[in-house]
């Protein structure tokens, strides 16, 4: 589609949510809960909005992943198999999404929202410091890191505060350390399932270019806070943005 098939309403408004996205993901995942809500109730079919926002998200995690890399804050050589594997996962579950009605979504949608807004409502506090992993490294890279990654594919809001609570609850890590791995995870997971849509032809390119730039100024914004930022104020964030997307998919549906 050509962008002169869409308001300028709407491109300001996609835009505004991409950078609160790009920054939000990046403190503490789930930019996708704004994303692919606001692409559905532009009008968007729904395998289309996904496939939008895989274009757009990839942008800020890239971003993000590209400033993490740059100071220091993750080692290469630790998360190349973790990325390789979520890779793997990510492109399994988006082919799987090609051949699921569509109104599945609708429901998915809010479900997921809820789910992740009580977890972190109900949680225990999130600690700073790594703690001892309940599963091995071998069974986190292989079975937990590309079952995240499937999801991602298959639907994908929230994937970044799945990743960065399965490196806190499952492999002990920070919760700081935890959500900068996941960045790159992220990134992996959104390059496989872009790949594949592209290949199915669902992305819509003149909105992806727009929301784009805004994922770019949301994500060095939000990695430059991620390292100054309080713990209980990303887990503050998460929370408001799930229940306000609720409310909002609520009354739009």
């Amino acid at each position: 589609m050509e962008l002169a098939h869409f308001s300028i309403e709407l491109l300001a408004f996609l835009f505004f949510i991409a950078i609160v996205a790009g920054f939000l993901d990046t403190l503490a995942g789930g930019g996708g809960l704004l994303t692919v809500p606001a692409l559905m109730m532009s009008g968007i079919p729904p395998v289309a909005a996904l496939a939008t926002n895989k274009l757009q998200a990839s942008t800020g995690t890239a971003t993000a992943s590209y400033m993490m890399l740059k100071n220091k804050k993750v080692s290469w050589d630790e998360i190349k198999p973790l990325m390789l594997f979520a890779f793997i996962g990510a492109a399994v579950g988006t082919t799987m999404i090609q051949f699921v009605d569509t109104r599945v979504l609708s429901f998915v949608i809010p479900l997921v929202m809820l789910f992740i807004g009580i977890y972190f409502l109900m949680a225990p506090a999130l600690d700073k410091q790594s703690k001892q992993a309940k599963v091995s490294a071998k069974n986190y890279q292989r079975l937990v890191v590309p079952s995240i990654g499937c999801y991602d594919g298959f639907f994908g809001p929230g994937t970044g505060s799945f990743f960065a609570l399965a490196g806190v609850s499952l492999n002990g890590r920070g919760f700081i350390d935890a959500t900068a791995i996941a960045k790159t995870l992220n990134f992996s997971t959104n390059m496989a399932s872009l790949l594949v849509f592209l290949v199915a032809g669902q992305v819509i390119w003149a909105l992806g270019f727009i929301m784009i730039l805004g994922q770019v100024i949301g994500a060095r914004l939000g990695s430059h806070c991620l390292f100054t930022i309080k713990v209980k104020y990303l887990r503050y964030l998460v929370v408001t943005m799930c229940f306000a997307m609720l409310v909002k998919y609520g009354f739009t549906f």
